[in-house]
């Protein structure tokens, strides 16, 4: 490595070892169940709106109400946190109208063998 990306490497640890640090954005599990689905696109949504506005953090949290800090957890996919009532009126504050659509499909049933 290089002096700059030493440097950079560096930052990132001290950033890592903050402990304040709220950590990145967090996966589905293997096996999501519809409801962390759901809450997933919900928060997706929200990510693509700030990003195709180029919005900031704190201006997505005065559209919807809720604190930056709030907000960041909802951008970084922090699901958990929310029920799926509360990210639905979130999404509705920065969308004028919009459909929630729900697919239901049977899963292939394996056979044992």
């Amino acid at each position: 490595m290089n002096n700059s990306q030493d440097q950079e490497f560096e930052k990132y640890i001290q950033e890592l070892e903050d402990p304040n640090y709220q950590g990145g954005s967090r996966a589905l599990s293997l096996n999501p169940t519809p409801l962390e689905k759901s809450k997933y696109e919900l928060c997706k949504k929200m990510i693509i709106y700030k990003r195709e506005n180029k919005l900031s953090t704190e201006e997505v949290a005065k559209r919807i109400k809720l604190s930056s800090a709030e907000t960041n957890d909802i951008l970084h996919y922090r699901t958990n946190y929310f029920t799926l009532d509360r990210l639905m009126d979130y999404v509705s504050k920065l969308f004028s109208t919009f459909d929630i659509q729900i697919t239901i499909t049977e899963k292939e049933k394996r056979a044992h063998l």
